[in-house]
């Protein structure tokens, strides 16, 4: 990097991935040491170790990157969040899913983050990110696939031949006048069903283990919207006699002693509402039934209001830090 690359000041399109994925990185870490603490399987444990060192190799470089900067380093999540004593929480089956939606949830962050910096460091950092979080779903995928436990989506025939649409119905998705689901949508509804399944699991085993009534009470809350929504994509999924994916709830232990703080449980979960509301529509943009439309609407308002209450009841726990942001002109008036 040259002398005067590295005097170009951060933008915010460099700052927000940067602060936002210290965050991230710090709380998966935690979760990632529990996992590598009570992991049996000796095939799942080398991809623990590697999704780790994504983390902690993510987290050297901004903190060098901050340091250089003279940019607070946020407080983020330590070994204070995180029990290493605490018994398995989860199995190991359930590590690999986690760690292949990692690699899915990396792929999509540092491509927009790639897209959104400006210098040219931060740029080679996220192009880096974005080969490794590849590899990490490769590597979880390839796994998961030799013991006969990958996700797939349902298979559907191949067409015939080409075809275009003629009639303005074929956008209903009104009974008695309904189209088929169309790859697409099927693929998009599996993958929220796998998604809302595995947010669904890990509530569950946070629900378990949180201390205070009102993180318990909003994790459980999650959960339930979670199995609904599932409900729902797997009713259309149902109508079309197509198979939906399984559950994972069967994936947590019974241990009741938390491996987490009550602190990042509750980030964890509206960091996952949050990333629903981006999957809901990224969806809603590709589907073409006007049915499934109203559906993704309807589900996303209801994410938006839980990650809302959620941002409130971090904020009365005095645990969300405040978000770089522009001045507020307004407080420098002496009025």
């Amino acid at each position: 990097m040259s002398q005067d690359e590295h005097h170009i000041q951060l933008t915010s399109g460099d700052i927000a991935p940067l602060w936002g994925g210290y965050l991230s990185d710090s709380m998966v870490n935690c979760v990632l040491k529990h996992f590598l603490h009570t992991v049996e399987d000796g095939d799942v444990k080398p991809i623990i170790e590697y999704a780790l060192g994504l983390t902690m190799e993510h987290m050297e470089f901004s903190n060098k990157l901050f340091k250089d900067e003279k940019f607070p380093i946020p407080l983020a999540f330590t070994e204070k969040d995180v029990n290493l004593n605490a018994p398995r929480l989860f199995s190991d089956g359930y590590m690999l899913l986690y760690l292949r939606h990692m690699g899915i949830a990396g792929t999509i962050t540092y491509g927009v983050a790639l897209a959104s910096s400006s210098r040219q460091d931060i740029r080679a950092f996220y192009h880096h990110n974005l080969k490794t979080a590849a590899e990490l779903l490769e590597k979880s995928t390839a796994i998961l696939q030799s013991k006969g436990i990958l996700p797939r989506s349902p298979f559907i025939p191949y067409p015939d031949s080409v075809e275009y649409v003629h009639k303005e119905s074929w956008l209903n998705g009104l009974l008695g006048d309904r189209r088929p689901l169309n790859a697409v949508e099927i693929s998009n509804l599996h993958m929220n069903i796998m998604k809302n399944s595995i947010g669904q699991a890990l509530m569950l085993g946070f629900s378990q283990v949180a201390q205070t009534k009102e993180v318990i009470a909003y994790i459980v809350r999650g959960r339930d919207i979670s199995k609904k929504h599932v409900e729902v994509f797997n009713a259309l999924l149902r109508d079309d006699q197509l198979p939906a994916p399984t559950t994972w709830e069967t994936e947590i232990s019974n241990s009741k002693e938390s491996p987490f703080s009550d602190k990042l449980m509750l980030y964890h979960t509206v960091f996952l509402a949050a990333i629903g509301m981006g999957n809901y529509g990224a969806s809603l943009a590709a589907s073409m039934r006007r049915d499934l439309t109203t559906v993704y609407i309807r589900l996303t308002a209801e994410i938006g209001t839980y990650a809302d209450d959620g941002a409130e009841l971090t904020i009365k726990n005095d645990w969300m830090e405040k978000i770089p942001g522009a001045i507020e002109r307004n407080a420098l008036l002496s009025l």
